[in-house]
C-alpha cells in the first residue's frame, strides 16, 4: 500500500472516529434533554418511565438530524486537535501533503456522508417522528380531531358535543373553504345530516357557512344563507397540523407538495423543507471548511474549550441566519430558492477566502 493510500485512509478513520464520539455525546444529550420532557408529559398521565423511554428513542433520530451541521464543526474542530497535540500537521508537511489535501479528504467523507443523511438516515428518523407524532396523539385530547390533505383535497374529522363531522373541502383560499361538504354523524355512527355550501370562514372556531344547502335524515332540504357551525378547528390550527414536515420522507413531501397545489393550500413551507434536506451535503461540506479554517488559524496557541466555545457561536450565528432567510422566504419576502442556498453561497465564498492561504498555516 502506497504511503498516499496510508496517509489518505488514517485521516479518514481517525475523522470517522471524532465524528462518531461527538454524535454519541449529542445523542446523550440529546436523550437526557427529550426524557426529561417526556417524563413530564407522562408523569400527568401517571404512566410509568417505560413510555417516556419509547418516545424518547423514536423522537431522538430526528433532532439528531437537525443538529448535523453542528456536529460536523465540532468533529472538524477536534479532528484537528488531534493532529496538532501529535504534530501530524508537520509530518504531513514533510512529505508534501498540504493542508487543503487533508481538507479535500475530509469534506469528500462528509459530503457521501451527507448524501447517507438525506438518502438513509433522514428516511428512518422520518418514519419514526411519523410513529412518534401518531402514538403520542392517543396520549391527548387532539386525537379526536384529525384532518388531511390529499388528492380528494383537505378532510377533517371533528367531534363537537358528541356529534362527530366529516368535512370535506376541495380548496383553501386565504380564510376560506371552499366546495366544502360536511357530513354529522352520531357517536354510534348514525347519520344525522349533510351540509353542502360553497364557502366557510373559518378565520375563527366559529365558522360563517354561506349558501348553505342542508339535507336532513327524513329527506328534507333546505336553504339557508348563512350558518354558524361550532368547530375545534380555526386556520391556524390547520396550518399547524401540517406544519411538522420532519415526520413525512421525500416521496411523501413530494405526494404533498403536489396535493397541496391541486387544493391550493401554500405549499411554501414544504418547498422551504425540500430545499432544505437537498442542502444538507453542502451545508456539512461548508461547516467542515470552516471548522479548518478555524483551527488551522489558532493551531495549537488555544485551549480546546476556547476553540470549542467559538465553534458553538460560530455554530449559532450560522443557525439564525439561516432561520432568517427561511422566514423571509416563507413570508414571501424573497423566492424560497434564494432563502435556502443565498445564505450558503455567503458562507461558501467566506469559507474559501479563508482557504487562500491556509497551506501557509
Amino acid at each position: 500500500m502506497t504511503f498516499l493510500n496510508t496517509y489518505q485512509n488514517y485521516l479518514i478513520k481517525l475523522y470517522l472516529k471524532n465524528l462518531m464520539i461527538i454524535t454519541a455525546i449529542f445523542a446523550s444529550l440529546t436523550f437526557i434533554l427529550n426524557i426529561l420532557e417526556e417524563i413530564k408529559f407522562f408523569e400527568d398521565l401517571n404512566l410509568d418511565i417505560t413510555y417516556s423511554l419509547f418516545f424518547t428513542f423514536l423522537n431522538m433520530p430526528s433532532i439528531l438530524f437537525e443538529i448535523f451541521p453542528f456536529i460536523i464543526l465540532i468533529s472538524t474542530q477536534m479532528f484537528f486537535m488531534h493532529l496538532y497535540s501529535k504534530d501530524e500537521i508537520t509530518i504531513f508537511k514533510n512529505y508534501g501533503i498540504k493542508n487543503t489535501d487533508i481538507i479535500k479528504i475530509i469534506s469528500s467523507v462528509t459530503f457521501f456522508f451527507g448524501l447517507f443523511l438525506i438518502l438513509g438516515f433522514y428516511t428512518l428518523s422520518s418514519n419514526l417522528k411519523y410513529n412518534y407524532l401518531s402514538f403520542k396523539n392517543t396520549f391527548t385530547d387532539d386525537n379526536k380531531y384529525l384532518a388531511v390533505i390529499n388528492e380528494n383535497g383537505l378532510w377533517i374529522k371533528d367531534e363537537v358535543e358528541n356529534i362527530v363531522n366529516i368535512i370535506n373541502a376541495e380548496k383553501i383560499e386565504n380564510n376560506l373553504l371552499k366546495n366544502v361538504s360536511i357530513s354529522q354523524i352520531d357517536s354510534d355512527y348514525n347519520f344525522i345530516k349533510n351540509i353542502v355550501c360553497s364557502e366557510i370562514d373559518i378565520s375563527t372556531n366559529n365558522w360563517l357557512i354561506k349558501d348553505a344547502t342542508i339535507f336532513e335524515i327524513d329527506g328534507k332540504k333546505q336553504q339557508i344563507k348563512e350558518l354558524n357551525f361550532k368547530s375545534n378547528f380555526d386556520l391556524s390550527k390547520i396550518n399547524n397540523l401540517f406544519s411538522n414536515l420532519s415526520s413525512l420522507n421525500l416521496y411523501q413531501l413530494k405526494t404533498h407538495y403536489d396535493d397541496y397545489k391541486s387544493l391550493g393550500y401554500s405549499t411554501l413551507d414544504i418547498e422551504s423543507y425540500i430545499n432544505k434536506l437537498l442542502s444538507v451535503p453542502f451545508y456539512l461540506v461548508i461547516m467542515i471548511i470552516i471548522g479548518s479554517v478555524l483551527m488551522l488559524n489558532t493551531k495549537y496557541n488555544k485551549s480546546k474549550i476556547f476553540n470549542i466555545i467559538v465553534g458553538v457561536m460560530i455554530s449559532v450565528s450560522i443557525y439564525y441566519i439561516n432561520y432568517f432567510f427561511n422566514i423571509m422566504g416563507t413570508n414571501e419576502r424573497i423566492p424560497i430558492f434564494i432563502s435556502i442556498w443565498f445564505p450558503l453561497i455567503i458562507l461558501t465564498l467566506i469559507s474559501t477566502f479563508g482557504l487562500l492561504k491556509i497551506n501557509d498555516k
